[in-house]
């Protein structure tokens, strides 16, 4: 097999076992209950469709598109942002528009690191938080996913230990697999750490929006002074129900957003433009979808947490995101997360996905994803049942 460089810095994805014993067993015909992909299952506003459908049918919107975002869904998250979080952000040297925020990471990646630069990442995480960078050459060293006092203390170690210091500090919270949040202190503890130690920071914020206690999760861009050290990424996908039109954005420092503006000038042609006017419209239009989307996984997690707990298996409930993050009954604990998931799968017909795909600080859990109506849950807590008692 050929040797490429890049591709042996990667590891095996942890999650194709599971994902091919899913097609296989769907391709028998047996119905699985797919907890495991955060793909969500509804549908953005009927306005938002019907804007793309509108400028679709303008023959001069088939071209190419803007790189860096048209500039009408730029104005748009800098109204959002002015209107949730008081944040002032120049649309032209402060917002970028990304094909989902995964991609915009990924460049971002590329556009600020070397070979052997380090990268503070948390541990577990989203794949893509560690491998972005790994991906453009740099070296990890891990911290931990919980924003408490242990945080601080590794953050201060990592930075005093570490030859060459570390370049870059990736958060994001409300995280995912682990659902933990972030209050505006923590915030002002990183801003102030990063300015210290001359760091960048890199928050990712996709799930600002699912939320479920009282208090609105905040951004990183709240704390004054931030936009001199950091940037956010933010994404339509959750909140919008808009997984599949891919846009997302950052937001922030200008040296940082006009380093990911010229590596995806090279790259992209931006998202196609009736998806970007389409994206205008929902940030810009009504936001019932908003709450709405809050009050479905509110109900699907308390739900999950119900039924799954009379069935024997104790689930956390998540404050925040469209996760839970489960430990593994302690009957299966040393068989690790992926055995277990691969065992319920095939025998209990539920896929959810194992925590040591997301680091190997995630070895013991599970992420259960709020992707399944509540009668769908009720019936992934039989088949949980079952397989528990067997």
């Amino acid at each position: 097999m050929t040797d490429f460089y890049r591709i042996r810095r990667l590891p095996p994805y942890v999650f194709a076992e599971v994902n091919a014993m899913k097609a296989a067993a769907r391709a028998r015909g047996e119905d699985i209950i797919d907890l495991g992909m955060g793909n969500p299952d509804g549908a953005p506003p009927a306005h938002v469709v019907e804007k793309l459908a509108e400028v679709a049918r303008n023959p001069r919107a088939h071209g190419y598109s803007a790189s860096r975002g048209i500039a009408g869904l730029r104005r748009a998250q800098a109204a959002y942002y002015q209107r949730r979080f008081g944040v002032d952000l120049d649309p032209d040297s402060e917002v970028i528009v990304t094909l989902g925020s995964k991609e915009g990471l990924a460049n971002l990646a590329q556009a600020i690191t070397a070979p052997g630069d380090v990268v503070l990442a948390p541990n577990p995480s989203y794949p893509i938080h560690q491998f972005g960078f790994i991906i453009a050459g740099a070296a990890i060293r891990s911290i931990p996913a919980a924003p408490g006092p242990d945080f601080f203390t590794q953050l201060e170690r990592a930075v005093r230990y570490t030859v060459p210091t570390p370049k870059v500090l990736v958060i994001g919270y409300p995280s995912n697999p682990t659902a933990y949040v972030a209050d505006i202190d923590f915030y002002r503890q990183v801003v102030d750490f990063a300015k210290a130690h001359g760091l960048w920071v890199i928050s990712d914020l996709a799930y600002a929006e699912i939320y479920y206690g009282d208090v609105p999760t905040p951004s990183i861009l709240q704390v004054p002074g931030a936009k001199e050290v950091a940037v956010e990424f933010t994404s339509m996908s959750k909140t919008y129900s808009m997984a599949g039109w891919r846009i997302g954005f950052a937001v922030g420092n200008p040296a940082l957003i006009g380093a990911l503006g010229r590596v995806k000038s090279y790259l992209d042609y931006g998202a196609f433009t009736p998806i970007q006017a389409a994206a205008a419209a929902a940030l810009n239009g009504p936001q019932d979808i908003v709450e709405a989307n809050r009050k479905l996984y509110k109900s699907r997690r308390d739900c999950l947490v119900e039924c799954f707990g009379r069935a024997g298996w104790d689930v956390p409930p998540p404050e925040a995101s469209m996760f839970a993050w489960v430990p593994i009954p302690e009957a299966w604990r040393r068989h690790g997360s992926l055995e277990f998931s691969k065992q319920l799968l095939s025998k209990a017909g539920v896929a959810v996905a194992p925590g040591s795909g997301f680091g190997e600080e995630g070895e013991g859990y599970v992420r259960i994803a709020l992707v399944e109506n509540e009668q769908r849950i009720r019936q992934a807590a039989r088949g949980v049942k079952k397989f528990l008692a067997g």
